[in-house]
């Protein structure tokens, strides 16, 4: 089934659920409505940009020095209609730039329906990684902030639901979601003269359950945990198992790879008799407890990466590899408001060796989970941009590692401790640093001759102009040093405004 028909059929089931009610109030739509527009410059000296200027940008941060680029949206969020059960959002936010994967990006562009808890949300939309500090933390293993988003039809309960009977001490979030990869073009550039496998017109899938248990208004210890599941399925392959430009369907069906990716089965077409499951599958198990005072918080927080089967059960040593994480929000004061300190690793991936059972040796080893890597979808990325956490760094690194053209990630044996401030003087002044420091390994199947490390610092500060309403202006100084991407040194400034279209109150 060809992608525009699928597009077609998302949106006309959309429309055919819409109730009449939303129709009448269109008028609404108008009301409480937000503009942006920020022009954002960069430049310096070294091999690339700094690892901060690059990463954790939702796939617009620039891979080289001297960029520029300039985006504009507007948006109304669901929120607005917060008094009412029906509620609508939408937003459109565009980019064009100098230096950068290319020269115009729809950013996001998507419309939400919420009625009472549940929304359903369709088109492309920035979304946080789960329980942590978008501004600090390194982001999720799973879904992160680093890649640019991908359009989907998602159904969802966005904020923890009181379960009804519990007297607010047990609540739930979960989603289901359904996509399109937009990285076609990329891929086929990236991939250009040489005989190296990619894919085009693949599906997303992702899927997640939490809960929480207690009350911090009631008593200050709450806890969150919970599942993360996602999936790179269906598409088409070229040059797989040897053979080039020749395409080769993934998958038995449309339907087929729907189901297979919703509950991992299935196989792909180079799997041979050892079938595994159809597509790329990975996955985070979290938690997090949080302290809550009147006028202070910590909160410990884990999120443990699985790919496939591997680890995600007690089998191979599930505690290995992790992110571990803490946040403190201080008692207001003038210079440091939040501290977040992390531990990523990602050394064992359930040991060094695989084997598949067979005849003469009846042993089962499933280790080597080669962290974001997939025989037929190469890597979890998305435009190049690692869809998890950027410590495992993305592919689009593998040309300054002498490896051009390829897709997999060759580098994702990773032991790193990061560290986040921030800090706001005054109410119009905010400052904020990053500072991480990586050890790494190269992978498995390519290890590296001597470890690779890396410092990456990122200190940045904003203002919010006083005379002129919605303007503010940022400058950041970002720093690369090490032999896992070498020196760099960074400026970048931003000039940005903002405000209302239209605001009811």
């Amino acid at each position: 089934m060809r992608i525009r028909t699928v597009i077609f059929i998302f949106i006309f089931m959309c429309l055919l659920l819409m109730p009449i009610g939303i129709v009448a109030q269109v008028q609404r739509l108008g009301e409480d409505v937000q503009y942006g527009a920020s022009l954002r410059g960069t430049g310096g000296g070294g091999d690339n940009a700094p690892f901060w200027f690059t990463n954790n940008r939702y796939g617009l941060g620039p891979i080289d020095n001297n960029t520029v680029l300039l985006r504009a949206y507007i948006k109304r969020d669901v929120e607005a209609d917060s008094l009412r059960d029906w509620r609508i959002g939408y937003g459109a936010d565009m980019a064009v730039g100098k230096g950068g994967q290319s020269i115009f990006n729809v950013q996001q562009l998507y419309g939400d329906v919420e009625w009472k808890m549940l929304r359903l949300s369709l088109g492309q939309k920035q979304r946080p990684s789960e329980f942590k500090n978008e501004e600090l933390s390194t982001g999720g293993m799973t879904l992160g902030i680093n890649a640019r988003p991908i359009p989907q039809v998602r159904l969802e309960l966005p904020d923890f639901w009181i379960v009804p009977g519990t007297k607010g001490l047990f609540a739930i979030k979960a989603h289901i979601a359904y996509g399109l990869y937009t990285d076609n073009r990329w891929q086929r550039n990236w991939n250009a003269g040489t005989p190296n496998s990619y894919t085009q017109n693949s599906f997303f899938h992702s899927k997640a359950l939490f809960m929480k248990i207690g009350n911090e208004k009631k008593f200050p210890l709450t806890m969150k945990f919970g599942l993360e599941m996602a999936c790179q399925f269906g598409g088409k392959g070229y040059n797989l198992l040897g053979r080039k430009n020749e395409k080769l369907e993934q998958g038995v069906s449309l339907g087929g790879n729907f189901l297979n990716s919703f509950f991992p089965s299935g196989g792909d077409i180079n799997d041979d008799s050892f079938s595994n499951a159809s597509g790329n599958h990975i996955g985070s198990w979290h938690l997090r407890l949080d302290w809550t005072a009147k006028k202070w918080s910590i909160g410990a927080y884990m999120d443990h990466l699985f790919e496939d089967h591997s680890q995600m059960f007690m089998q191979y040593g599930f505690w290995k590899d992790m992110l571990l994480g803490v946040e403190v929000n201080l008692p207001k004061n003038p210079y440091l408001s939040t501290l977040v300190y992390e531990h990523i690793g990602t050394m064992n991936q359930s040991g060094p060796i695989y084997h598949d059972a067979t005849e003469e040796n009846p042993q089962q080893i499933s280790a080597i989970d080669a962290y974001y890597n997939h025989h037929v979808y190469g890597a979890w990325q998305h435009g190049g941009f690692v869809m998890g956490n950027p410590i495992i760094l993305s592919p689009m690194y593998n040309g300054y590692m002498g490896m051009e053209g390829l897709l997999n990630n060759y580098f994702n044996r990773a032991n790193a401790h990061h560290v986040g401030l921030k800090g706001n003087p005054t109410p119009r002044l905010s400052w904020r640093l990053l500072y991480t420091y990586e050890k790494n390994l190269g992978a498995y199947d390519h290890p590296v001759k001597d470890p690779l490390e890396g410092h990456f610092l990122l200190l940045e500060a904003a203002y919010r102009l006083k005379r002129i309403r919605g303007l503010s202006v940022a400058a950041a100084y970002g720093h690369n040093h090490g032999s896992l991407l070498g020196k760099a040194n960074g400026v970048m400034l931003t000039v940005a405004w903002d405000g209302w279209i239209y605001k009811t109150n």
